[in-house]
């Protein structure tokens, strides 16, 4: 079920739902670079658990209008711009990799709305006090990030170019991360559905233009537009310790400063093994009352 919601500000915004539409609802906020085609649990599973998921392309993605110079705690306005047409007043909000900070402003901005949060693979606040940012990443995201705190104009330059070879070519992107995959992460990046899911994500993502990653990259790289120390609901923080695009300790300064946060944290996991975890975190979700958070599964 794919529609255009229209933003505040006039920018329209294009959402897909999955699963049961008179279930319960989630939001899932996509990785960077990515779109609502992104990673998510089968049909089947959603309608077992009664469930709705709500994906949308942050701006500048797939069907998504630009909203240029955007930081992290935008997503706000436009996750309730989509619930409010969809007739949704109380919804869970789950974010990925790149959508894990701005699942975090829902939890901090709408306390009124969002029931409960998870965060899987996802980076800390840029400067975060008492955290080596880059410590444990991957070679290119440090590039990446230092190029787009430093030098946005740059950045941009570098990922309009990288995003024309991608467009032509989606495989592009998987052969770039590859070199730097762990094994845990190759073994599910070589599965064909995994792999035919992720070649439609990004070729979505990227259709249109760059600006959707560019501006996402530049947002994590400035100040986010709120705290997490602000945090008052329930979050689970997920994070495989081996990754080495958002490396762990960045959910474990974020779980020393989110007041009663969880962390599930999994010694032999990666980035890519939060893929697999999603239908285990949604059923922590949509719990009424969780007497602990789950495991990996």
């Amino acid at each position: 079920m794919r529609s255009r919601v229209r933003a505040k500000d006039g920018r329209h915004l294009m959402v897909e739902r999955l699963g049961d539409p008179r279930g319960r609802p989630v939001f899932l906020l996509h990785g960077m670079p990515g779109s609502r085609l992104g990673p998510a649990p089968r049909g089947m599973v959603l309608y077992q658990r009664k469930t709705q998921l709500i994906a949308y392309d942050r701006p500048g993605y797939g069907g998504s209008d630009r909203l240029a110079g955007r930081c992290v705690a935008d997503v706000v306005e436009d996750v309730r711009a989509i619930a409010d047409s969809l007739g949704l007043e109380r919804f869970a909000v789950v974010g990925r990799s790149g959508g894990a900070p701005h699942a975090l402003a829902c939890a901090a901005l709408m306390p009124d709305r969002v029931t409960r949060t998870a965060a899987l693979v996802g980076l800390a606040p840029w400067g975060a006090d008492g955290l080596d940012w880059f410590d444990g990443m991957a070679a290119s995201n440090v590039l990446a990030y230092t190029t787009a705190a430093a030098d946005p104009d740059g950045l941009a330059e570098s990922f309009i170019s990288r995003s024309a070879v991608i467009r032509q070519d989606p495989v592009k992107l998987l052969d770039d991360l590859r070199r730097e995959l762990t094994d845990s992460d190759r073994v599910i990046v070589n599965d064909a559905g995994i792999r035919s899911m992720l070649l439609r994500n990004y070729s979505e993502g990227l259709r249109t233009s760059a600006y959707g990653w560019i501006d996402d990259a530049i947002a994590l790289c400035t100040p986010w537009g709120f705290d997490p120390a602000d945090i008052t609901g329930s979050v689970m923080l997920w994070h495989g310790e081996k990754d080495v695009f958002s490396p762990v300790g960045h959910s474990r300064w974020l779980a020393g400063q989110i007041p009663g946060a969880t962390a599930v944290l999994e010694p032999a996991a990666a980035h890519f093994d939060a893929l697999s975890v999603l239908p285990v975190v949604l059923n922590w979700l949509l719990e009424e009352q969780a007497t602990a958070a789950p495991s990996k599964g």
